[in-house]
């Protein structure tokens, strides 16, 4: 499966026998992170001319958010830029309607990876009133991650585009750059990866328009193609451009579809994510003038989460007797899993078990625990589960389940599994317990 949307959940449930009897209840586990800080920071915003007014000087409170937190080299990570409180308020006296609003930006990477991310959100809004504040508002992008070890993201400049009688620009600038770190993610060494990256040079643009791409690591020499996208489905735009002897490549778009979300580059003629880069936050500003008694009628789908669940995090196993030994058999709690993203990624659950503790030091080894897994897809989910190879469980791990990459991903599912438990014949009589530790990625 793709690593562009890895999302990692660690869930823990103790695994007993009824004679071998688990002494203590089941623990959920989630791992630890840092939570997001909410910053301010210093902000020059300069109205549309029509408003007459002069450049405004004041605060911006923003938040960073990613997907992933604890990232591999190679991953991309989706990063989240919502303007708590802008700087910025409604520069005319003219009151403004619901969902004209369309903001766009940039976030800022430090650490041991630098550079920009560029950023867009839909044209959402609550209705502003004239002269009144603007209301909060979110950006999203992504970034692949080419080195290990801490890289920070720091909220950068904004732009809130109107599209109402006119269409007008508020850009908002750093007084001071960079902004305040806000989030901070700590990336591992994934091995061989992708390190190819691209930015556009705007984040937005009307139908017809040209973005410039830039990017880099990209094999010398190569042919590159770029391209639209409109979430994960490629548009029929299209340009060129070729990478120099460093793996650069420098090249121009012209973005015609309505529905862009995002650019992408990739060598050769088809999208490949070993050889391909973004997609880069972009955004078509539609100021086609509507005919006279119409009204033009926005919307939005909003991109979720994966997650899962489980119906409990206790198993209690049959008992088997000493001295005879044999299968100590259960039924793992039922996991729920739900893929919100709207990406090409799939999704992979595997598990790994502890030995099984018992009294005086004595254990069955981890070995000893096996599964025959079995998932099902509910109807109408783009994407359709697959079950792991029965087998030993073990410390090393096994794969539960898993859906694979496609044009479009998703969708909710239910993954269970047959536990048996190999207990040698003169095992100790007593309790006895290990952890499983399921991992969504």
């Amino acid at each position: 499966m793709g690593s562009g949307t890895r999302r990692r959940h660690r869930w823990a449930a103790l695994l007993g026998a009824t004679a071998l009897a688990v002494t203590g209840g089941g623990a959920l586990a989630c791992p630890a992170s840092a939570e997001p800080q909410q910053v301010d920071f210093a902000t020059h915003c300069v109205p549309p001319p029509i408003a007459g007014i002069p450049p405004i000087d004041g605060t911006t409170t923003a938040r960073i958010t990613v997907d992933n937190a604890a990232p591999k080299v190679g991953d991309t990570v989706t990063v989240t830029y919502t303007v708590v409180k802008p700087a910025a308020s409604n520069p005319v006296d003219i009151a403004l309607p619901a969902d004209i609003m369309t903001p766009t930006g940039k976030v800022t990477l430090g650490g041991v990876q630098t550079g920009d991310i560029t950023v867009a959100g839909p044209k959402k809004n609550d209705p502003v009133p004239g002269k009144g504040a603007f209301p909060s508002f979110s950006m999203t992008g992504t970034f692949t991650v080419t080195t290990p070890g801490a890289i920070t993201l720091s909220p950068g400049d904004y732009n809130i585009h109107t599209s109402y009688i006119l269409e007008l620009d508020t850009p908002c600038t750093v007084s001071n750059p960079p902004a305040p770190v806000s989030e901070t993610v700590t990336a591992t060494d994934g091995g061989q990866t992708n390190n190819r990256a691209i930015s556009l040079g705007t984040a937005s643009g009307k139908p017809g328009d040209s973005v410039t791409v830039t990017g880099t690591n990209f094999t010398p020499g190569a042919a590159v193609t770029l391209a639209g996208r409109a979430g994960a489905a490629e548009t029929a735009d299209k340009g060129t451009a070729t990478a120099n002897a460093q793996g650069a490549i420098s090249g121009t778009l012209a973005v015609n579809d309505k529905a862009t979300t995002g650019v992408v580059a990739y060598e050769g003629s088809a999208w490949s994510d070993d050889k391909g880069a973004g997609p880069a936050a972009y955004v078509v500003i539609d100021d086609t003038p509507l005919p006279e008694g119409s009204q033009k009628l926005n919307s939005s789908v909003k991109a979720g989460t994966l997650s899962m669940t489980q119906a409990g995090d206790t198993v209690e196993l049959a008992a088997v007797d000493y001295g005879k030994g044999g299968f100590s058999r259960g039924s793992l709690q039922t996991v729920t899993v739900k893929d919100f993203r709207g990406g090409p990624a799939g999704w992979s659950l595997t598990g790994k078990v502890t030995d099984f503790a018992g009294p005086g030091g004595a254990k069955i080894d981890a070995a000893k625990l096996g599964w025959t897994p079995v998932c099902a897809t509910k109807a109408g989910s783009p994407s359709t589960c697959q079950p792991g190879s029965p087998g030993a469980v073990g410390s090393a791990g096994a794969t539960l389940a898993s859906t694979p990459n496609g044009a479009q991903t998703g969708g909710e599912f239910t993954v269970d599994a047959r536990l048996s438990l190999n207990v040698p014949a003169f095992t100790p009589p007593g309790a006895y317990s290990g952890v499983l530790t399921l991992t969504l990625t």
